[in-house]
């Protein structure tokens, strides 16, 4: 499958994943502060979105090693999120309905690139056979 492929179905899954997380921030949300919500709606759709994107995006089969790795990749998105859902709300006085949606569209493509190398670990291309080893060695 082409990076091309990838991207659309992380976008996809992206998508899924989000409608999810927002459903159970919305539910929360009439009990629960909304950075609890939001925290704990994240960890609950951080689960499903691990399957579909072991499933889906790279079709590669899930295992106990990448879930673990996963969570620890999402860090940066949860960080991203978590500080422009703040941003948003206190600082800038937008609604917290709102505010995790456009907070998630910034955390995008850093969170692809981490899953990415996850899912499949560092690009290990291998060498062109048009070129020498030693040539491919100073590229």
């Amino acid at each position: 499958m082409t990076v091309r492929g990838q991207i659309v179905r992380f976008g996809l899954v992206g998508l899924v994943n989000t409608g999810t997380y927002y459903g159970l921030y919305l539910a929360l949300l009439t009990v629960l502060p909304y950075v609890a919500a939001h925290v704990v709606a994240f960890l609950l759709s951080m689960v499903g979105s691990f399957f579909l994107t072991s499933y889906f995006t790279y079709r590669t089969r899930p295992t106990w090693r990448k879930f673990l790795l996963f969570p620890l990749t999402n860090a940066a998105n949860f960080v991203v999120t978590t500080s422009g859902v703040y941003l948003l709300v206190d600082v800038l006085h937008f609604g917290s309905t709102y505010a995790p949606l456009l907070a998630a569209a910034a955390a995008i493509p850093l969170t692809f690139v981490l899953s990415r190398f996850i899912m499949l670990g560092p690009d290990r291309s291998p060498v062109r056979p048009d070129t020498e080893p030693e040539q491919a060695a100073v590229r």
